[in-house]
């Protein structure tokens, strides 16, 4: 199966329940404030759309980028109950030639919320895909699990390879500002796709002006 028909069929089983709930990510939404400092937002492989259609909320020119054509629909519905508007494009973020050009440099706030879907061979080039769309001085703020998630199996992939640690996120933004990183636990309740105490890492880095 395509990660396209993995993640429709996921999203059409929950039926009109959103899999991973309509709120924002906790890691996101703590960092209100420091989204003032920006215009324009990006969230990749976005889901239904919570972070997304928040963000709009927050005064942000959003677009959303989501592999999901099942969760798009969902997403747009969203947006439309809370009367904002996104830019929901479905794409693949890991297909060659991706971004368009028209895309790359342009958003002052990238956003990764839980798209550990990859191993390490992928993630390189999913981190640089993230680079390239962020705008010079711009920042990317990722959300995800950490190994000791594996204990818990509140959410996330099953395979260890696909999660961050600390050191893995400072290798890969060695060429950045890392203006916060952080491993923590905490009981997150997002849908029923992530609900329970949770091993978590989230990170903000500045791109260089």
């Amino acid at each position: 199966m395509t990660q396209e028909s993995i993640w429709s069929t996921r999203y059409r089983e929950a039926g009109e329940e959103y899999l991973f709930g309509t709120e924002p990510n906790r890691f996101l939404a703590r960092r209100q404030g420091l989204l003032e400092g920006g215009r324009t937002a990006l969230s990749v492989a976005d889901g239904e759309g919570r972070n997304s259609v928040w963000l709009a909320e927050q005064g942000l020119d959003v677009t959303a980028i989501e592999i999901s054509a099942v969760a798009i629909e969902k997403a747009r519905r969203l947006a439309a109950g809370r009367k904002v508007s996104v830019d929901f494009i479905q794409a693949d973020m890991l297909a060659p030639g991706w971004p368009p050009e028209a895309m790359q440099g342009r958003f002052d706030w990238v956003i990764g919320v839980f798209i550990q879907f990859v191993g390490p061979e992928w993630r390189e080039r999913q981190f640089e895909t993230m680079k390239a769309l962020t705008a010079p001085g711009g920042c990317i703020l990722l959300q995800g699990y950490t190994p000791k998630q594996l204990e818990y199996r509140t959410g996330g992939p099953s395979a260890v390879e696909n999660l961050y640690t600390e050191e893995i996120l400072r290798a890969a933004f060695a060429d950045w500002t890392i203006e916060e990183l952080a491993s923590y636990e905490e009981d997150i309740t997002e849908g029923a796709g992530h609900k329970g105490r949770s091993a978590l890492i989230g990170m903000v880095a500045r791109k260089p002006g």
